[in-house]
C-alpha cells in the first residue's frame, strides 16, 4: 500500500478503536482477548483496505472484519459459540410478554446503567446472541449489516435479536421493576 492509502486509512479506521474495543471486550470476556482482537482486526483491515469501496459505510465494514476474526480464533481454538437449544429455554413470562411497552424498550437502555448484574446478564447469554444483540443495540447496526457482517440470513438475526431480548427481559425482569424500566413515559 502506497503512503496516501495508509494515510487514508488512519484517518478512516482509528475513528472506531473505542467502540471496536467496547465490543471487543463483550465478546471476549477478556481485557487481553479484546485487544488481541482489537489488533488483529485493524492488521486484517490493512491488509484489505484496497478491497474497501470508499463511499460505502466503513464502520459496518470494519465490524464485520471484527466479527469474522472473533469467529474464526474460536474456530481455530476449537471452542465454537455454544448453541442454544431452544426447548430448553423457558418461556418469557406471560405478563412481561404481553407488556408492549416493555417490549418495545430499547435494549441499550440497560447498557447505559453500567450495573453489575446488567453486564453479568449480558455476559450469561450464548454467544450467537449476544453478538446479534451488541451489533444491534448497542452499535446500532441494521438487521441486514448484521446479516452481512455475520453471513446469515435477516430472519436469523430477528430471530436472535428477540430471544436475545427475551432472555435479558427474563433475566433482568426484577431488576427492570426496580428501576422502573419498561414504564410508558408520562
Amino acid at each position: 500500500m502506497n503512503k496516501p492509502d495508509r494515510q487514508t486509512f488512519e484517518k478512516i479506521a482509528f475513528e472506531y478503536v473505542d467502540r471496536l474495543y467496547g465490543t471487543a471486550l463483550k465478546l471476549t470476556r477478556n481485557q487481553n482477548e479484546a485487544e488481541d482482537l482489537v489488533q488483529e482486526t485493524y492488521v486484517r483491515a490493512f491488509q484489505h483496505f484496497s478491497q474497501f469501496e470508499q463511499g460505502t459505510n466503513f464502520k459496518a465494514w470494519i465490524f464485520r472484519i471484527l466479527m469474522n476474526t472473533f469467529i474464526n480464533s474460536y474456530r481455530r481454538k476449537g471452542r465454537a459459540p455454544v448453541l442454544v437449544d431452544f426447548t430448553e429455554i423457558e418461556p418469557v413470562h406471560e405478563e412481561a410478554a404481553h407488556d408492549l411497552s416493555f417490549a418495545n424498550q430499547p435494549v441499550e437502555n440497560l447498557y447505559e446503567l453500567l450495573d453489575e448484574e446488567v453486564r453479568q446478564a449480558l455476559e450469561r447469554l450464548p454467544e450467537e446472541y449476544r453478538m446479534v444483540l451488541l451489533l444491534a443495540s448497542v452499535e446500532g447496526f441494521s438487521y441486514e449489516e448484521i446479516a452481512r457482517m455475520l453471513s446469515i440470513p435477516i430472519g436469523t438475526v430477528m430471530s436472535r435479536l428477540f430471544r436475545a431480548r427475551a432472555l435479558m427481559r427474563k433475566t433482568l425482569g426484577d431488576y427492570a421493576k426496580e428501576h422502573r424500566l419498561g414504564e410508558a413515559e408520562k
